[in-house]
């Protein structure tokens, strides 16, 4: 389990982001879930960076 938390926890992260943006849009919260809802894109290309970088 550790493992696969350690291989998949920025998609799983991205995941509850995107939760959150859809939570607060399903409440009229518009503008809070516009905001939020850039958070699962930046989370999963720092994630790609960071992978880049780790392998060099």
């Amino acid at each position: 389990m550790k493992s696969f938390i350690l291989k998949w926890y920025p998609i799983i992260l991205a995941f509850l982001c995107l939760l959150y943006s859809v939570g607060l849009g399903l409440f009229s919260m518009t503008e809070e879930a516009q905001y939020s809802a850039h958070w699962p894109g930046t989370i999963l290309l720092f994630a790609i960076a960071i992978r880049q970088r780790r392998r060099t």
